[in-house]
């Protein structure tokens, strides 16, 4: 198999004079601020990362990669790029009107001409790209619940590229990947996909592709989008770079990859396979259950470990990439070094630690030996992550009026000040109503609003290492989840169900609103008028009939005790 990847692909950039006359007219046009995933596509629309596309899916090329895996053409392509937008937006475009494309700064990156607009049937999209209609898989979610119920397509001409302040020169187009290893004689390179820190495992088993492959090694980690709850790529890129001196010198490169991913297992390597033909890749690692988001709403993996490797191997030829068997290395202590698993006899002791285990003993800052992983990426994991005792988190208690979630979490907020070492702030339904949402009224909506507004203030605490407690009623179930993942971002979200019953609520009424709302005075008042939905799972749950407040508040410190968050010792 002779390679010549090094040839230039095509880019969608016009020439200087082009962009200079194209931002002049494009004042005059309907404008579309992107989105993060879009922004990550349209980059690699531009630099010819997703060649031989010419800009998003028109309808006729979208039904066949959904249907067929390819554009109308013939053309093997995986996955639909589309641009989804508001229906508003979409009202008044009829198909050869132009249209801005703007970063959100409001920088114009390109021109779109519109050439379809369509209501795509976004279950099908979801039962053929991913192989089930399950709001468990991110990229389901994201269909149902983020993107825009209309689909625009058309050519794309690209002004600029996206700007990127961080890690600048890490970043490479296709063409500046294919001109760099052109230079360096590469003539055979196998790339590994990444969007986890690498350990010895992973650099024992990319070395051994390459030198098995008789190929150099680029490192192409995912900087765009993962998964949620993905290590942030700050973090990631660290990793790599203390990785990099672990190889022999010059056989090795590292370039980050802006690709939104959709966790599509099979369908995603293919995908990732012809992006990387694109950057000049000969060989493609694919790994066991690559780019697998987990498990489904009944618990099982969504992919098979081996069936990306098993579509990969279909279409191998015409992605023009070889594929690199993923082999699993495992420490053999005997011999002190890692060695294929299916390699190893019987009797030996062989050591692994799972991502769970690596995770558990980040949070509780235990020891993560030598032999998995190099000092300076741990060193690196341990700066974001310390151990829990030493990071923020959010306390959220919800309950009904007068349920005595406001008193246990004064309580808590005052023994969590005596205990010290994190500051302590308690957002309260009366405080927050004053400073923070002093407009809103007491709708559905409103009331939603201000939940929000208590978990974005108490993820930003989180982050910097405090302790947030809330106690809104937070009646609904989705605005809860909505709380729970903007705090889970960065540290522990801990959801306190005081579970009083209604009578005794309304036996109390502190402040006569049963009273009120049973004479009709209060609408959509919980409880009476309008549904409280019990959490389901929340970390713990307390009844304050005949318990004291105290008591209450120190079932809640030991609950945070055994999630490691404080210690009481």
């Amino acid at each position: 198999m002779t390679h010549h990847n090094q040839t230039p692909i095509p880019e969608l950039y016009v020439s200087e004079d082009a962009a200079a006359a194209l931002k002049h007219e494009a004042g005059n046009m309907p404008s579309w601020d992107l989105t993060p995933r879009q922004l990550c596509d349209l980059e690699l629309l531009m630099n010819g990362g997703f060649n031989p596309l010419k800009g998003f899916l028109t309808e006729a090329d979208y039904d066949g990669v959904v249907n067929e895996m390819r554009l109308q053409s013939g053309a093997l392509w995986p996955m639909p790029i589309t641009l989804d937008v508001s229906e508003k937006f979409a009202e008044g475009l009829e198909p050869g009107t132009d249209i801005a494309l703007r970063d959100a700064e409001g920088v114009i990156l390109a021109i779109m001409s519109v050439t379809d607009k369509w209501v795509p049937n976004k279950s099908h999209e979801a039962e053929k790209v991913f192989g089930a209609d399950d709001l468990a898989h991110p990229a389901v979610n994201y269909l149902h619940n983020t993107a825009g119920p209309v689909y625009l397509g058309g050519p794309v001409k690209g002004l600029q590229a996206p700007t990127h302040y961080d890690f600048r020169g890490r970043r490479n187009t296709p063409n500046e990947l294919r001109a760099q290893f052109k230079k360096l004689g590469w003539t055979r390179v196998v790339v590994f996909q990444t969007r986890n820190p690498l350990h010895r495992a992973h650099q024992e088993l990319t070395f051994r592709a390459a030198r098995e492959a008789q190929a150099n090694l680029m490192i192409h980690p995912v900087v765009g989008m993962t998964k949620p709850g993905d290590v942030d790529h700050f973090t990631r890129v660290r990793c790599y770079e203390a990785v990099l001196d672990k190889y022999p010198s010059a056989t090795t490169t590292l370039s980050l990859l802006n690709l939104a991913m959709r966790m599509g297992g099979p369908r995603e390597a293919v995908w990732h396979g012809l992006i990387r033909k694109n950057h000049g890749a000969t060989h493609f690692i694919v790994g066991r259950d690559h780019a697998g988001p987990g498990k489904n709403s009944a618990g099982v993996d969504f992919y098979g470990p081996y069936d990306a490797q098993e579509l990969f191997r279909k279409h191998e030829a015409e992605i023009g990439v070889e594929l690199v068997d993923f082999k699993h290395m495992v420490y053999v202590q005997e011999r002190a070094q890692y060695e294929p698993a299916d390699e190893i006899e019987e009797g030996v002791t062989v050591l692994n630690i799972s991502g769970t285990e690596l995770r558990r003993r980040l949070r509780e800052g235990l020891e993560i030996p030598e032999w998995f992983s190099f000092p300076e990426v741990v060193t690196q994991l341990r700066r974001t992550s310390p151990p829990r005792a030493r990071q923020g988190f959010t306390v959220f208690f919800t309950g009904l009026s007068g349920s005595g979630k406001s008193t246990i979490a004064n309580a808590l907020m005052v023994k969590l000040m005596e205990m010290g070492g994190r500051p302590v702030t308690l957002l309260d339904g009366d405080v927050v109503r004053k400073h923070l949402s002093s407009e809103l009224g007491f709708s559905k909506e409103h009331r939603d609003i201000n939940i929000k507004r208590i978990g974005y203030v108490a993820s930003e605490i989180t982050k910097n290492g405090g302790i947030a407690i809330c106690a809104p009623i937070a009646p609904y179930t989705a605005t809860r989840r909505a709380v729970r993942e903007m705090v889970e971002q960065y540290g522990a979200f801990v959801e306190v169900h005081v579970a009083t019953a209604l009578e005794e609520c309304e036996r109390r009424d502190r402040k006569g609103l049963y009273k009120l709302a049973r004479e009709g005075k209060i609408k959509e008042f919980t409880g009476i008028s309008d549904p409280y939905e019990e959490p389901k799972q929340p970390e713990l749950r307390v009844d304050t009939q005949d318990v004291d407040v105290d008591s209450c508040a120190h079932q809640v410190l030991l609950t945070l005790e055994n999630m490691g968050l404080i210690g009481l010792n």
